[in-house]
């Protein structure tokens, strides 16, 4: 729990781990003869460590260079269940209060009594920051979530389309209003702003992956099937986001910092 609690509230696995160190650190510092419900205890460590952690990393995001997206973990890493990438990159708009209130609430369904002694507030200001929260994420969230099976086969017609140059089948599974996010902090030449459009997102594509020397590996992710690709010695990540018909989102991790907890 505790795990997964970090990661849904930092997106990124190594920050995720430093925050559970700490946490175990005053864990053992702890007088336990006091501490009648450990659970509550750690819940409330483990939160407000990762909200500190947001509120210091928000200055160190001015310098990061192009887009920045969650760190991916392997699903036999840490037991996560109904989280997306999507949903992780997503949270990135909201503040370090509001994320906490709304992965507490809806991922391990704490009331809010308990939610506002975490956080020091009262109950009814952390009401207002679920709202908040919802209001900010729920223009955007995808509705349709395919099965496993679907979005591993989806990944490997994306890949092989784009692989064979094949411009009329890729736009085909495009959405006309997609979007492309890459990852890379300036560590591998990428694209620094999201590419729009289908036309535009096929054509990135198909200059990038078009190549005989490239090579890819299913990855199951704790937010979902991805492939691992291979291309002129550079490895990264591909995620997709669905709707009923087809990609509304392609998510790119390449920057190598983030890639460890991946190929292990």
């Amino acid at each position: 729990m505790l795990a997964g609690l970090a990661y849904r509230m930092l997106g990124s696995w190594h920050d995720a781990e430093d925050v559970l160190q700490d946490a175990y650190v005053r864990w053992s510092a702890a007088d336990r003869a006091g501490v009648a419900e450990p659970r509550r205890y750690l819940t409330r460590v483990v939160t407000r460590l990762s909200v500190d952690v947001l509120r210091t990393r928000q200055a160190r995001r001015e310098s990061y260079i192009g887009e920045w997206l969650p760190e991916p973990v392997r699903a036999d890493a840490v037991d996560l269940d109904d989280v997306s990438m999507a949903l992780l990159h997503l949270m990135e708009r909201l503040t370090p209060p509001q994320r906490a209130v709304y992965v507490l609430r809806t991922a391990f369904t704490l009331p809010y009594d308990e939610i506002a002694d975490i956080l020091d507030r009262t109950p009814e200001d952390c009401r207002q920051l679920f709202r908040r929260a919802q209001h900010a994420l729920d223009d955007d969230r995808a509705r349709y979530r395919p099965s496993t099976a679907e979005q591993r086969q989806l990944l490997l017609d994306f890949v092989a389309a784009a692989r064979d140059g094949d411009l009329p089948r890729l736009e085909s599974m495009l959405k006309e209003s997609v979007i492309s996010w890459t990852d890379s902090n300036g560590a591998r030449r990428a694209a620094r702003k999201p590419v729009v459009g289908r036309e535009k997102v096929a054509h990135f594509f198909s200059r990038i992956y078009a190549r005989p020397d490239l090579s890819f590996e299913p990855v199951d992710l704790t937010t979902g099937p991805a492939l691992l690709i291979v291309v002129r010695g550079n490895r990264h990540l591909v995620m997709l986001e669905t709707d009923a018909r087809a990609i509304t989102g392609i998510r790119v991790q390449a920057n190598p910092a983030k890639l460890s907890a991946v190929q292990g």
